[in-house]
């Protein structure tokens, strides 16, 4: 992974203002998007009215891992699924700050060139995805991964915490 040690302002808050406006327009639930340059700075942060005590925490964690590792927050949950003892290991390593879920995006240019990460929470973790990567593309950077999940539109929090009795 190469990385750029700056990430410009205008570009994150473009990054953070899509995105937002991204969720509106699908209707999500509020978010939090964060923005870290290539060293793991916050270069930009919003949390909408409404969004979680812990969201900016969730968020971070997804970028910071996305970095931290040079591959996407899903990937990171792909690739641990079946290796706890190894997950277990890198939650030590990082403090507790990597969250291995769909919603940490790296930020590229088109050689490849890590500039940073940015990481959504707030609805289900593959539509926090959906609003990064295109926020990402439309500030004409490079988002790894290019494609959201193909089924982010029908995913549900409901999937993940069933209703209780």
């Amino acid at each position: 992974m190469r990385l750029q040690t700056s990430l410009p302002l205008e570009k994150a808050n473009l990054i953070v203002a899509e995105a937002l406006r991204l969720g509106r327009k699908a209707g999500l639930l509020p978010l939090t998007v964060v923005v870290l340059d290539a060293g793991g700075k916050m270069v930009a942060m919003q949390s909408e009215d409404g969004s979680g005590l812990i969201r900016l925490e969730i968020a971070f964690g997804k970028a910071y891992g996305a970095l931290g590792m040079g591959i996407s927050s899903r990937l990171i949950r792909d690739r641990l699924s079946e290796r706890p003892t190894f997950q277990a290991a890198l939650a030590t390593a990082s403090g507790g700050k990597l969250i291995p879920v769909p919603g940490g995006v790296l930020v590229e240019t088109s050689d490849g060139i890590t500039l940073g990460a940015v990481g959504i929470s707030g609805d289900t973790s593959d539509k926090d995805e959906y609003c990064a990567i295109e926020a990402i593309k439309a500030a004409a950077f490079f988002p790894e991964p290019a494609e959201p999940n193909s089924e982010w539109r029908t995913s549900s929090l409901s999937d993940h915490y069933p209703a209780s009795k």
